[in-house]
């Protein structure tokens, strides 16, 4: 009887999947079973629909920087040229600030209620608070909303794909350079008059919030140097354009996303996680997600990886505040 047994329960198995764990507190649990249970089976949808939410938090972040320097001159807060970049330092710092005080929280609650209810929270904070930031008349109202944003935007805290990511450090830096001011880039298209040509910054921040809007309907099935780079050449800057920004930006992104996809896979094998860590910044990130992950249990990868958002987003506030007072 007692070798019956034995060989039930180890046949069991091969008869048919034993169930899911519900296990109270870890929403992750059962992803960890499905996984377990795939026989190597790649989740490709699984992965686009993480992909565009993580591409859908890139773009807020990245689409600013190309005009950041001109919303700031045509806010009128700076008295002289040259004290625009300390100003634009703080509104760019703003996000990161929000950021820093709300990933811990959101990392909690992703581990607690699971992750797709701060995904849909946080994709509907872009679609509102996105598009007010481009309909900002004042540089507080714009310092507000970027600040609000970064708080409420808890997507980086439960779910991370870097290539995503990467794509976003093209596709939003494009968005921002070609699709600010229009009305004086495309004049037969946008009028002064019109919506557009009153918040010059809104189309770009439009298009990054309708983008999030498609986003948010598919999830309900499933750094400085563009200061440098506008100002001025008597100040030592470059005298770019914001197209000329977001094309160049865009190409760094190119070259991330490339990188990632064609190129890490194979440094990853060859060298393992803490060794291509330590190659260069680029690759650091995902060594560190990858080290990340192995390095606590399921259910608390949310709140580890909130903590670590928290550090990043601090260093990334100060980052643009101090340069750009320098």
């Amino acid at each position: 009887m007692k070798t019956s047994y034995m060989m039930g329960s180890l046949e069991a198995p091969l008869l048919q999947p034993a169930p899911a764990p519900a296990i109270e507190g870890c929403s992750g649990c059962a992803m960890e079973w499905r996984k377990a249970n795939s026989n190597g089976r790649i989740p490709y949808k699984e992965f686009f629909f993480v992909g565009i939410t993580t591409l859908a938090s890139a773009l807020p972040i990245t689409c600013l920087f190309p005009f950041m320097y001109f919303m700031v001159r045509d806010f009128h807060i700076a008295k002289i040229e040259e004290d625009i970049g300390f100003y634009a330092g703080f509104l760019a710092a703003s996000y990161m600030v929000g950021r820093a005080c709300g990933a811990i929280f959101w990392g909690i609650v992703a581990d607690y209620i699971g992750r797709k209810p701060v995904i849909v929270f946080s994709i509907l904070s872009v679609v509102v608070l996105n598009t007010l930031f481009g309909l900002s008349t004042t540089y507080h109202m714009a310092i507000a909303t970027r600040l609000v944003l970064g708080a409420l935007n808890g997507l980086l805290a439960p779910i991370k794909v870097n290539t995503a990511w990467g794509f976003g450090l093209i596709v939003g830096p494009a968005l921002g350079g070609y699709l600010a001011q229009p009305a004086e880039k495309y004049p037969r298209i946008f009028s002064e008059s019109s919506v557009f040509g009153r918040f010059p910054y809104l189309l770009p921040c439009l298009s990054v919030s309708t983008l999030s809007a498609v986003v948010l309907i598919s999830c309900t099935w499933l750094p400085v140097l563009s200061l440098w780079a506008v100002s001025n050449r008597k100040y030592g800057g470059l005298s770019f354009s914001t197209e000329d920004i977001g094309e160049v930006i865009s190409v760094a992104g190119a070259g991330l996303l490339v990188y990632q996809l064609f190129i890490y896979h194979w440094v990853h094998k060859i060298l393992g996680t803490i060794n291509s860590s330590r190659i260069a910044s680029i690759t650091v990130s995902t060594g560190i997600n990858l080290l990340q992950n192995n390095a606590v249990c399921q259910e608390q990868r949310g709140t580890a990886n909130g903590i670590l958002m928290t550090a990043i987003s601090f260093f990334k506030a100060i980052a643009p505040i101090g340069a750009g007072a320098m």
